[in-house]
């Protein structure tokens, strides 16, 4: 099966101003890149800020194929804000940029980060208003064909993050889908899932039919594959194998400058 690798423009071609940053991985010989939410300091940012994000990708010629809901002031450690309930409408008016982001660019797959445990505020109640933004969420880019996705994050690395495992996060896919809302799927991240222990060929055959999206890196440390101990090669064939034809995004920390960081695919394409 031929792989089709975008790059994920948030953590690579980070020497780079962000709106270089797509025609970078276009000169790269990338034809698709992906992005967390571009402003991490504002859930709606201003129209001529859109219109410069959606133009450099436009201009770059490439696919915008992934790109993550607003999750609050990420580079400070935040990690959504669609559980807490005092920042619904916060997030909920960020959907619509998105949205509009989704109809100039034709982005489909929208990652929805859950947000850390909250002290004083109940679990329960936590994940009840996560199961109704979520929801929402995906009615408003189910409109178009778009799917929302639901990852789990490495412990220790991002606070009280309640999503560790693969089953963490198929829970919450099975729990929103049955609010009604059925294009709600599971990202597979492999720097995420094996810093947690999990047996990566094992999840994938196990949640082969929920999985909407991957994304890479090796461990330790998130570098390219290569760098650690994760065997690419028997993951990619186990991915092939359960059928997984969609987008593989490389999500990982370049050692140097991230023109140099691509070779590795030569052995995996």
């Amino acid at each position: 099966m031929t792989r089709r690798y975008a790059v994920n423009c948030s953590i690579l071609f980070t020497e780079l101003p962000l709106l270089d940053r797509p025609a970078a991985a276009r000169d790269a010989g990338f034809s698709a890149v992906e992005f967390w939410w571009p402003w991490p300091d504002k859930a709606v940012p201003s129209d001529g800020e859109v219109d410069a994000f959606c133009q450099a990708v436009e201009d770059a010629g490439v696919q915008l194929v992934g790109l993550n809901l607003y999750a609050g002031d990420m580079p400070a450690g935040e990690r959504g804000v669609l559980s807490d309930p005092a920042r619904a409408t916060e997030f909920r008016d960020s959907v619509a940029v998105t949205v509009a982001i989704a109809e100039r660019t034709g982005v489909r797959a929208f990652n929805a980060l859950y947000g850390q445990r909250l002290d004083g505020v109940a679990d329960g109640e936590q994940d009840r208003v996560a199961t109704q933004n979520i929801a929402y969420a995906a009615r408003q880019v189910g409109a178009f064909g778009g799917t929302i996705l639901i990852e789990p994050l490495a412990r220790g690395l991002n606070g009280a993050y309640p999503l560790e495992t693969a089953a963490d996060a198929v829970a919450v896919v099975e729990r929103v889908r049955a609010e009604g809302a059925a294009n709600v799927r599971f990202l597979y991240d492999s720097f995420h899932l094996a810093s947690n222990g999990e047996d990566l060929e094992r999840v994938a055959r196990e949640h082969a039919a929920d999985i909407g999206h991957v994304q890479i890196a090796d461990v330790p440390g998130r570098g390219r594959p290569g760098t650690g101990e994760i065997d690419f090669g028997a993951l990619f064939g186990v991915l092939d194998a359960v059928g997984y034809d969609g987008w593989t995004s490389l999500e990982y920390k370049p050692q140097g400058p991230t023109a140099e960081e691509f070779d590795w695919i030569k052995e995996h394409s």
